[in-house]
């Protein structure tokens, strides 16, 4: 992960300083952890070296974003089927031309492996780099109140979501198509996970005069057209009906959306149905994810779904839903599912399941050290004691 978010990594571990937090200001966030990051704004104030050193990175990172031009989805070759190149598309990564068949159609599944040919749709890139740069300028001017922060990445957001010549439509209709097979399917919802954190950065620049009532009222129109997309939509729905990450994450972006809006009875909805919906169908009482472990990249898979399930518990605080500490008559929980992968992470036990990439048991790391905000007994500590505080990183 980039090191721009190591002051929000810090913030997870330090103390409070009590005579700095009437100082900052605690930002509007839900994904991100509000009390931390004002705890990491005191620490700035109060001339914490740790903190000023991560506080440079983060302004070179923003820093850079002012010399490329502000991403837009409308800035691609091909056409959706709409004819509108307004709307979302792109191509299912892991589909490839038919060889027993002429032309090549309708293409073929081969799991884990990336078609060259997706980077022929740019939208699920630029998407991706927009959410980057939102996010970099947004903590900028959280932690140095520069105005000039907070103007790019609202210029940033108006070109993305609002201004007619270049927005954004709110749904994914096209996303992930499969050619000679679909021209997009409910799978492709996973491509928009990444609002979740302009959601988040939004609140970081509520404070500042170049992010306007009428901005934050421009935005919360298009996510309320986007999350009734999501929840009434064929592809929408579909996605929130599937079982392994994609049916968790669905259910982290619903949830995000729906605590950015207002909407809590609707995030609440989703989170408690989340204890039986994901969590005991998605984790076996050994903590095993089985869905996750059929796929050709299991370990990528199963720490992704962890990652999501932790998401919603951290969602789940905002309205007193704890799927932290939830756990079936037989043991089901996101704690099981972290203690089942350890040995594997930590103690080189050998991973008998499909992995074609290369082994990454750092891929578990920051989930212990996100964790370790809940569990907080002497046998998790003795767990996170063997992990590498480098090795440390938030999404």
């Amino acid at each position: 992960m980039n090191n721009y978010r190591k002051i929000i990594i810090l913030s997870f571990l330090s103390t409070v300083l009590l005579g700095q937090l009437a100082k900052a200001q605690t930002p509007r966030v839900f994904l991100w952890d509000a009390g931390k990051l004002k705890e990491a704004k005191a620490k700035i104030l109060a001339g914490d070296k740790d903190f000023l050193q991560s506080l440079a990175k983060i302004k070179s990172d923003a820093d850079k974003t002012f010399e490329t031009e502000n991403y837009t989805i409308v800035n691609k070759q091909g056409v959706p089927p709409s004819g509108d190149k307004h709307d979302y598309m792109s191509q299912a990564p892991y589909f490839w031309p038919n060889p027993k068949t002429p032309n090549g159609l309708p293409y073929i599944r081969r799991d884990g492996e990336r078609n060259p040919e997706i980077k022929k749709f740019p939208d699920h890139e630029n998407l991706d780099k927009m959410v980057d740069s939102v996010q970099k300028l947004a903590l900028a001017y959280y932690f140095t109140g520069k105005e000039a922060y907070a103007a790019k990445a609202a210029q940033q957001l108006r070109v993305w979501f609002v201004e007619p010549a270049t927005r954004m439509n709110p749904n994914m209709q096209f996303a992930q198509a499969v050619p000679g097979e679909s021209t997009g399917r409910i799978y492709g919802v996973l491509e928009s996970r990444g609002l979740t954190r302009v959601a988040d950065s939004i609140g970081l620049l509520e404070n500042s005069e170049s992010f306007t009532k009428t901005d934050r009222n421009n935005l919360e129109k298009w996510f309320t057209q986007f999350l009734d997309w999501l929840t009434t939509s064929p592809n929408g729905r579909g996605e929130g009906e599937t079982k392994n990450n994609h049916g968790t994450l669905y259910d982290v972006q619903v949830a995000s959306y729906a605590l950015f809006l207002g909407k809590k009875d609707l995030a609440k909805r989703v989170l408690e149905s989340a204890r039986q919906k994901r969590i005991a169908s998605q984790i076996e009482a050994d903590g095993r994810q089985p869905l996750e472990l059929e796929r050709t990249k299991s370990w990528n898979y199963s720490t992704m779904n962890l990652e999501g399930l932790m998401w919603l518990a951290k969602l789940g605080e905002n309205v007193s839903v704890d799927l932290w500490n939830y756990q079936t008559a037989d043991g089901r929980g996101i704690r099981k599912a972290i203690e089942y992968l350890y040995p594997f992470a930590v103690e080189g036990k050998k991973w008998e399941y499909r992995q074609i990439e290369g082994w990454q048991p750092n891929r578990l790391f920051p989930l212990m050290h996100f964790a370790e905000r809940k569990y907080k007994d002497e046998k998790f500590k003795a767990l996170l004691s063997k992990i590498p505080q480098s090795e440390i990183t938030l999404y």
